[in-house]
């Protein structure tokens, strides 16, 4: 299984690392992806954060809801709740958000259920995120699944999985490509 990293812009501050640290534990521990989400931020320090990882992560790079920073990178992930701002269905969403941010970058959805597989199974994604696999500090009112539902459920995809919330470096979980971690990259 491979490790998609988290940069979340306010557990960064929380742990008074820089970019440049976070950057250099997510490529120790092999990282492939980092998905940066900054659910408060101004344009310009979204911008200049994604810049600071683009330069430093030779990786693919991810912007989380904000397809107007996808160009920057390698992608674009969004939520359930953050989709219909971009078409009246998520088949529409989705073609609209490919438009904006190109073909060669990547559009990853998160997906709680197997109602929500079935309906990403149907759209133009490159992955989708399975979860929550446990409770997290960042989405405190996300609906846990556990490790053996999350493995299930990605069974049913036609995309590749990433594993998303509270996943730990450690873990193994059937069926997914990629477990997504945040929080636990600051841990020793």
């Amino acid at each position: 299984m491979r490790l998609y990293a988290l940069l979340d812009e306010a557990s960064l501050l929380r742990s008074g690392w820089s970019v440049a640290q976070f950057v250099e534990r997510a490529v120790s521990l092999g990282a492939e992806v980092i998905q940066y989400r900054n659910k408060e931020g101004h344009e310009e320090v979204y911008e200049r954060r994604v810049f600071e990882l683009v330069r430093l992560f030779r990786g693919r790079v991810i912007v989380n809801d904000r397809p107007e920073f996808a160009k920057l990178c390698g992608g674009l992930h969004v939520g359930q709740e953050d989709l219909l701002r971009f078409g009246d269905d998520a088949e529409r969403a989705i073609r609209n958000l490919r438009k904006m941010v190109g073909e060669e970058r990547w559009i990853g959805l998160s997906t709680h259920n197997e109602e929500e597989i079935v309906v990403a199974n149907g759209l133009p994604v490159d992955y989708i995120g399975l979860g929550a696999c446990r409770a997290t500090d960042t989405k405190s009112d996300a609906a846990v699944l556990g490790l053996s539902e999350v493995s299930r459920l990605a069974a049913l995809s036609r995309h590749p999985v990433a594993a998303i919330g509270g996943v730990r470096l450690d873990d193994e979980i059937p069926n997914v490509t990629y477990r997504v971690v945040g929080s636990a990259l600051y841990e020793d």
